[in-house]
């Protein structure tokens, strides 16, 4: 089986009030079971908000921190799965079930094969 990664991009500045936000959290979490139930899912996880993050860059050959966001945009990672899909058709199922849940767009990629030895 391939690995996908399901990434769920969101607005910033456009957060729901909590009560939506807890339907979506119970949403996900029906997801979530049901991906584990299938044996789909592999890891996954929410993100805290964009200006918690640290970037760590090299710059003039030395590592770099840096509090915030990688880069100023609109729309930021909010969460993600790591799951197995037989192929691309049965991960996009599982994707119209997560952006329906977390009430984002979720993209999907496959991971690259690992080299053989």
């Amino acid at each position: 089986m391939k690995q996908y990664l399901l990434s769920v991009h969101g607005a910033v500045d456009d957060m729901p009030p909590p009560d939506v936000m807890q339907e979506m959290f119970d949403d996900v979490d029906k997801v979530n079971q049901a991906m584990m139930a299938a044996g789909a899912w592999v890891f996954g996880g929410g993100l805290t908000d964009p200006s918690d993050a640290t970037v760590v860059r090299v710059e003039k050959g030395q590592p770099m921190l840096t509090d915030g966001p990688y880069v100023e945009t609109k729309e930021q990672l909010g969460g993600f799965w790591v799951i197995r899909a037989n192929d691309l058709d049965e991960a996009l199922d599982w994707a119209r079930k997560a952006t329906v849940a977390c009430r984002a767009p979720v993209e999907v990629r496959p991971f690259q094969d690992e080299p053989t030895a």
